[in-house]
């Protein structure tokens, strides 16, 4: 279970980074616009730990999209 937990969180954080792409921010500003810290946005794009819900509160607000769309994509829970 340990290792498809770090497979999803590393998925969540290439995910991210390509939110981040698409609506042309970077961590600077996601940081800065959601109130924390820019050291939590990497932690998270580098899959080192899940994000708790106030960080993806905070990720959507500095992206300027709802939080559900940070899990929009697609994992398969069946991969070990």
């Amino acid at each position: 279970m340990k290792e498809i937990r770090k497979k999803y969180f590393v998925a969540f954080g290439e995910h991210l980074q390509k939110l981040l792409v698409r609506h042309n921010k970077d961590v600077m500003t996601i940081a800065s616009i959601g109130k924390i810290e820019p050291k939590q946005v990497y932690r998270v794009l580098n899959g080192e730990h899940g994000a708790s819900m106030g960080t993806i509160i905070s990720i959507a607000k500095g992206l300027g999209i709802s939080p559900k769309e940070l899990f929009e994509f697609n994992f398969d829970l069946g991969k070990d």
